[in-house]
């Protein structure tokens, strides 16, 4: 058994549960929609477009959907509700696939460059400082070598938040305080990474966006100093957002998105709602990766995000 099934990141009960609100919402409006049908028609497709789109998938999204479904039924003169759904589940997923990494997210794999530096952003509020220290955890069990780095100095109690996390997941912080320089404690950060051998740096930014030019200029800041420490830094950049704010979500990751070359996202909070259908439309629409799913506040509860998974879980057996 490998190190993820160990940790329980892939058990299916985990994930069934964490999306149960969203499954129940999607799968009752699908069952509305049917009722006394038996073969699908345009009329059926129109009302299985709106449901998408109440889902949360996304306008963008479901309109490519639905796109691809319409040429599967068009080749076949009598199509039922049940073929229709497994069509559903084969194209939502295959949509998370056209954005799949090339392999799913190792925690034992070696790094091409050591220290590999991650870089963390995303608005205050989503989860972004427990997803690092989450992150950190799973790095420490895989034997990895971690080291966080506080350079969300703009929110008063961040870095606390951070050293608190640090000390759940028994790795050590580089900090400087509030109203510290970010760039400084960035450079810091991968400066002692790479002089303590560390494996992996796990760096937090400020969760401010009210000001695009600002926080790209930040961002670039910081990006310039640690790629004068350890070449090509920061290696990952990881967009954190709250599944449970919908399209709200997908707002701030098209803002994100304009300022910062993001690698992968992480979306959490998905177990408290029933807005689990974003994260299909922000994948699609951003052409970026999930790579990984929170789905509950204990320091196991992340998940590495498997397409094949959620879309079984999301629509049930």
């Amino acid at each position: 058994m490998g190190f993820l099934e160990k940790l329980g990141l892939k058990k299916k009960e985990k994930l069934d549960k964490g999306v149960e609100k969203s499954r129940k919402g999607l799968m009752n409006k699908i069952g509305k929609a049917f009722v006394g049908k038996d073969k699908v028609d345009d009329a059926t497709l129109d009302e299985l477009e709106e449901i998408l789109i109440t889902s949360d998938v996304g306008v963008a999204t479901t309109l490519e959907i639905i796109k691809r479904i319409e040429a599967r039924v068009a080749k076949d003169k009598f199509v039922t509700q049940s073929e229709l759904q497994t069509m559903l589940r084969e194209e939502i997923a295959d949509l998370l696939e056209d954005n799949a990494p090339d392999k799913p997210a190792e925690f034992e794999a070696d790094f091409p460059v050591k220290p590999h530096i991650i870089l963390v952003v995303g608005v205050n509020g989503v989860g972004k400082t427990t997803t690092i220290g989450k992150l950190a955890h799973l790095y420490k069990k895989a034997g990895k070598n971690v080291i966080l780095g506080a350079a969300d100095t703009f929110r008063a109690a961040a870095v606390d938040q951070l050293k608190i996390w640090s000390e759940r997941a028994d790795v050590p912080i580089i900090q400087q305080g509030q109203d510290a320089d970010p760039a400084s404690v960035a450079y810091d950060t991968v400066a002692a990474a790479k002089a303590r051998g560390s494996d992996v740096a796990l760096i937090d930014t400020a969760g401010r966006l009210h000001n695009k030019k600002a926080l790209m200029d930040e961002l670039s800041k910081i990006k310039r100093v640690m790629g004068k420490v350890v070449e090509d830094a920061p290696h990952e950049v990881i967009l954190v957002l709250d599944a449970s704010t919908g399209q709200n979500a997908m707002q701030q990751a098209k803002a994100f998105t304009q300022t910062v070359d993001i690698t992968g996202l992480a979306l959490t909070k998905l177990d408290g709602t029933a807005k689990g259908g974003i994260v299909i439309g922000v994948s699609h629409e951003l052409n970026v990766p999930v790579k990984y799913i929170g789905l509950g506040e204990q320091i196991e509860d992340l998940q590495v995000f498997d397409r094949a998974d959620f879309v079984n879980a999301l629509f049930g057996e």
